[in-house]
């Protein structure tokens, strides 16, 4: 198999173009050039956010492309319609937050959605734009386009930070405002898991949408923050706080405790997918522990400090707050 990999150098783009080199397939990665790709793979450099950025893209042909562009969708629109006569199929990673809110406890696929275009030259709102590269994808290549949605995304290369803060600070030790209920069901993917489903799904064909996260209760709140004391080492007690007394201190769920909700129709969006589709199709979901000691051993072989995308805020609870709440 001959892949695009539109972007290729972080996180959920690195892991895609890695699974593909180690099922043998020619990868070719197209970049800004400001990270390096994995070896083996052919570079192409460009700016999708440029005029006449996509150049470097107008001759090739391959079997696949993946494309996990966060921003404008009319940049999806662009090199969908660019390369549709000259690959076999399109997966776009997009995002559950593509479903109307409040999204109820097991939605499915056919849930309904937000609004968006395939021309929409902005992305200030998030699921709309997603949405809207959704939409470009399926116009240039209609039942050939697998529309990817996933969920909260762990693993090594995160540069979110979300996973890297949790390890971060239980690695510092000591006291540890732990979210409760411990019992907390998560719901989520590894991009390595995301990776290898999506590639089996382009090599067998499969088109159309899918939840790709794990089933509701993988992992809960308190197996994943005991994997980050277990594989750190450190000398952290988790002081597991009910949740009201957590909002009572000010702090605010996701951004600064990441990964934890309180329960509600937040909880029930982002932990309650259906994802029997992707089941059925052959999505396995390696255990928390694996997920959470890989990416602190990729941590480590960075010095212990995650790269961070520009364009989100850092997350993460300030020591004084946290030392306020623990009283």
């Amino acid at each position: 198999m001959k892949l695009l990999m539109l972007g290729g150098t972080e996180f959920v783009g690195r892991a895609v173009t890695e699974a593909a080199l180690a099922r043998g397939w020619q990868v070719t990665v197209f970049h800004r050039g400001k990270h390096a790709p994995p070896a083996g793979t052919v570079a192409l450099h460009g700016d999708r956010g440029a005029a006449a950025g996509l150049a470097a893209l107008e001759q090739g042909e391959w079997d696949a492309v993946v494309d996990t562009w966060s921003g404008a969708p009319s940049a999806v629109r662009d090199a969908a319609r660019l390369l549709a006569g000259r690959a076999g199929r399109y997966a776009y990673v997009s995002s559950r937050s593509v479903y109307a809110f409040p999204a109820p406890y097991g939605l499915d696929e056919d849930g309904p959605l937000v609004a968006g275009s395939a021309d929409d030259t902005t992305s200030d709102d998030y699921a709309a734009a997603k949405r809207g590269g959704e939409l470009a994808a399926a116009e240039a290549f209609g039942d050939r386009a697998l529309l990817v949605r996933a969920g909260l995304i762990l693993g090594p290369y995160e540069n979110i930070g979300r996973l890297p803060w949790w390890l971060g600070r239980i690695a510092r030790g000591g006291p540890v405002l732990a979210p409760g209920p411990r019992e907390l069901a998560l719901q989520y993917i590894d991009a390595r898991d995301l990776a290898e489903w999506t590639l089996g799904a382009l090599e067998s064909g499969i088109g159309g949408a899918y939840n790709l996260v794990s089933e509701p209760g993988h992992a809960t709140m308190g197996e994943l923050l005991e994997s980050c004391a277990q594989v750190t080492g450190a000398d952290a007690e988790l002081r597991w706080t009910a949740p009201e007394d957590v909002l009572a201190a000010g702090i605010e769920p996701w951004t600064e405790l990441p990964a934890w909700l309180t329960a509600g129709e937040m909880a029930d969006a982002l932990y309650g997918a259906d994802v029997s589709r992707a089941l059925a199709t052959g999505l396995r979901c390696r255990p928390v522990g694996e997920t959470v000691a890989d990416t602190w051993a990729w941590l480590r072989s960075l010095g212990g400090t995650a790269p961070l995308r520009p364009d989100r805020p850092a997350p993460g609870l300030a020591p004084e707050k946290e030392a306020a709440a623990l009283g």
